[in-house]
């Protein structure tokens, strides 16, 4: 069925408030060393919720919103001012997810906090598919964008996280068109997401954007798949689609990475 243009996908949930009008939202878990986030040493804070189902997702339990433990935006902010003082030398504030744009109201608070009073660089890791319910503006108090493009072949990429990839697209536009920061962040899959023309397809839009809008985006980061997450659907009572999916080979790795780099693009 073809997508309503005109309406935004998905849904972000309402901002939710407890009985003493305290916003709160719904965490997963906490990292407060994570390496691996973005630049630096991270303060990561990964939220609950997602309307992906990637087949090799790791953290299958993040998928429904009231899984999570409830935070109040004071709490964790409270939490984060706790390495603040390391955070703003050594790195920064990360939100993951999950998907964190189904709490963008949450997260959006916790984001200008973090900015405005805790003086923090701020990284959000999404797949940007809810980020046409948001302004521009919305992202004023973010300084980087982790991006998740999964594949540039559009039935791939549903077949492989059950959503359509035009909204992911449009929102790296945006990001382009704003200005804003991005790591590009591509998960290399065998028979998923390691095909040559796949990758080209990814290499030549991005290489594209970057001539017009220089300077935005810093990187891709090629992430190896991996089935560390694979014994969380077995407790979930879930199916893993890739059981039998081997990492892919140094070769490959090397072959994807070069294709970046041949088009100007700083890749790792």
């Amino acid at each position: 069925m073809a997508q309503d243009l005109a309406k935004p996908a998905g849904e972000i949930v309402p901002a939710a408030f407890d009985a003493d009008g305290n916003q709160f939202g719904y965490i997963h878990s906490i990292e407060t060393g994570a390496a691996v986030d973005g630049p630096g040493m991270r303060f990561a804070l990964f939220v609950s919720g997602c309307q992906f189902r990637c087949l090799y997702c790791h953290n299958p339990d993040t998928w429904k919103l009231h899984a999570g433990k409830t935070w109040t935006v004071d709490a964790i902010v409270a939490e984060i001012a706790k390495y603040a003082s390391f955070l703003r030398i050594a790195g920064g504030l990360t939100i993951s997810g999950g998907e964190p744009l189904m709490q963008a109201h949450f997260i959006g608070e916790i984001f200008r906090r973090a900015k405005n009073e805790l003086k923090i660089h701020t990284a959000l890791d999404t797949q940007g598919f809810l980020a046409a319910h948001l302004p521009d503006e919305y992202f004023d108090n973010i300084d980087l964008v982790l991006l998740d493009i999964k594949q540039m072949n559009p039935e791939k990429y549903e077949a492989l996280t059950g959503k359509p990839l035009q909204p992911t697209l449009d929102f790296a536009e945006r990001l382009f068109k704003m200005g804003k920061k991005i790591w590009l962040r591509y998960v290399l899959v065998p028979g998923w997401s390691d095909d040559e023309a796949d990758v080209q397809l990814l290499a030549d839009y991005l290489a594209k954007m970057a001539h017009d809008y220089p300077e935005v985006l810093e990187r891709v980061e090629v992430l190896p798949f991996h089935k560390m997450g694979e014994n969380k659907w077995e407790e979930l009572g879930l199916k893993y689609e890739l059981g039998d999916t081997k990492p892919p080979s140094n070769e490959v790795v090397h072959r994807v990475r070069e294709q970046f780099r041949a088009k100007g693009i700083f890749c790792c």
